[in-house]
C-alpha cells in the first residue's frame, strides 16, 4: 500500500511540474507576441472621485455602527437638508438673484510606484498630459510617490514630467508614505510642498555603480576576451576584459559628474538645503528629514487627502492601457502558474515528515 501512495505522489508531482512548464511556455509566447502590438493600442484616462469614495466609506461605517432607528433618523435629516438647499436655489433663481460663487478647487491625485527602470513614467506622462488640458492655477496636483530610485536617465525623464506641472503654474504636492530615495528624491524635490510620513525614508542624494569582473576566471581557464572600440573612452570598464587604472579613473569621474548634476538639480528646486551636508548618499527618516529641510512637513497621504476633501473636489487620475486578448490570456496564465506554484510551495513548506 505504501508503494502505491509513493508512486501516486510521484505521478502527481510530475503532472504538476508538466502543467507549470506548459503554462509558463504559453505565458511566454503570448507575452512575446503581444509586444509587437503594444504600440498600436490606445489607453484611456480614468478619473475616480475620492470625495465619493470617502462618503461611501462613511455611510458604510454609519450603517454598521448606528442602530436602525438612529441611522434612519440620520438619513432623514440629510434628506431634509438636501431638500432645503435645493428649494433655496430655486427660490433665488425665480427672484433673479445671481450669486457669485467662488470657483471650487480641484485636486488631481496621481500615483507613481517606481522600480529600478522607472517603468511607471509611461502612464505618468499620459496622466500629466490629461490633467494639464483642464487644470487651472487654483487647482493642485498631488503625486503619491514611492521609489527607492534606479536608472539616471529614466528617473530624469520622470522628474521632467513633474517639471511640466510647475511650468504650467499649477501647485505641485508630493506625498511620500514609505520611501523617496535617490531617483525618487530627484522627483520629489520638485514639489512646492513635500510631505513625508514620520518614518518614510528620504534622501540618498548620491550615485552608485557596481559591475562584476570575470577576467581572472577567464584567464584561469585559458579563455581570451577581445573587445574592439573606436574612441579612447568608448568603454571604460568591462565585465570580462582587464580593467585599467586609467579606465577606472575615467569611470569614477563620470560618476562624480553625475553626482554634481544631481546636486545642482536638487539645489535649484530646494535652495533652502545645505546641499553639501545632505548629498552624501545617506537617507533620513521623515522626522530627521524635516530637520534637514529635505521635506516640508510630516503627514501621511491619507490624512492630507481626507482633509483636502472638505474644501475641494478630489480626483484620482489613472492612465490604463487597453489590454489585448493575448495580454489578458498571458496574465491569466501567469496568475494560474503563480497560484499553482504558491500552493505547492505552501504545502511543502508546511509539511512535517516524521521518521520512525
Amino acid at each position: 500500500m505504501s508503494e502505491f501512495f509513493f508512486e501516486y505522489g510521484l505521478f502527481a508531482a510530475k503532472a504538476f511540474t508538466g502543467l507549470i512548464v506548459v503554462l509558463l511556455l504559453i505565458a511566454g509566447i503570448l507575452m512575446v507576441s503581444s509586444r509587437h502590438h503594444r504600440d498600436d493600442r490606445d489607453g484611456a484616462v480614468d478619473l475616480t472621485s475620492l470625495n465619493e469614495f470617502y462618503d461611501d466609506m462613511k455611510d458604510t461605517v454609519e450603517a454598521a455602527v448606528l442602530d436602525k432607528d438612529a441611522y434612519k433618523q440620520l438619513l432623514k435629516e440629510q434628506k431634509k437638508q438636501d431638500k432645503l438647499e435645493s428649494k433655496q436655489r430655486k427660490k433665488d433663481a425665480k427672484k433673479g438673484v445671481e450669486k457669485e460663487q467662488e470657483e471650487k478647487k480641484r485636486i488631481y491625485v496621481l500615483d507613481f510606484d517606481g522600480d529600478i527602470k522607472a517603468s511607471e513614467v509611461e502612464p505618468l506622462r499620459e496622466e500629466i498630459s490629461a490633467v494639464l488640458t483642464f487644470a487651472r492655477p487654483i487647482d493642485e496636483v498631488v503625486i503619491r510617490l514611492e521609489s527607492a530610485g534606479g536608472m539616471v536617465h529614466t528617473y530624469g525623464l520622470a522628474a521632467s514630467q513633474l517639471a511640466r506641472i510647475k511650468a504650467s503654474g499649477i501647485p505641485l504636492t508630493v506625498c511620500v508614505d514609505q520611501v523617496a530615495a535617490s531617483g525618487g528624491y530627484l522627483m520629489a524635490c520638485l514639489a512646492d510642498r513635500l510631505i513625508a510620513a514620520p518614518f518614510a525614508l528620504v534622501g540618498s542624494i548620491g550615485v552608485i555603480a557596481q559591475i562584476p569582473n570575470f577576467n581572472r576566471v577567464l584567464k584561469k581557464h585559458d579563455v581570451d576576451y577581445e573587445m574592439f572600440t573606436a574612441g579612447e573612452y568608448k568603454r571604460t570598464v568591462t565585465m570580462f576584459g582587464e580593467n585599467t587604472e586609467k579606465g577606472k579613473q575615467k569611470f569614477i569621474e563620470e560618476l562624480e559628474d553625475t553626482h554634481a548634476l544631481f546636486k545642482e538639480f536638487v539645489s535649484d528646486y530646494r535652495p533652502q538645503l545645505d546641499i553639501e551636508k545632505v548629498a552624501t548618499g545617506e537617507v533620513w527618516f521623515g522626522k530627521r528629514a524635516l530637520a534637514e529641510k529635505l521635506v516640508d512637513e510630516l503627514s501621511t497621504s491619507d490624512d492630507y487627502l481626507m482633509t483636502a476633501c472638505d474644501d475641494a473636489d478630489v480626483f484620482r487620475v489613472r492612465y490604463e492601457m487597453k489590454k489585448s486578448l493575448q495580454e489578458r490570456l498571458s496574465e491569466m496564465a501567469i496568475q494560474t502558474t503563480d497560484g499553482v506554484v504558491s500552493k505547492i510551495w505552501s504545502r511543502v513548506s508546511n509539511s512535517r515528515f516524521l521518521t520512525r
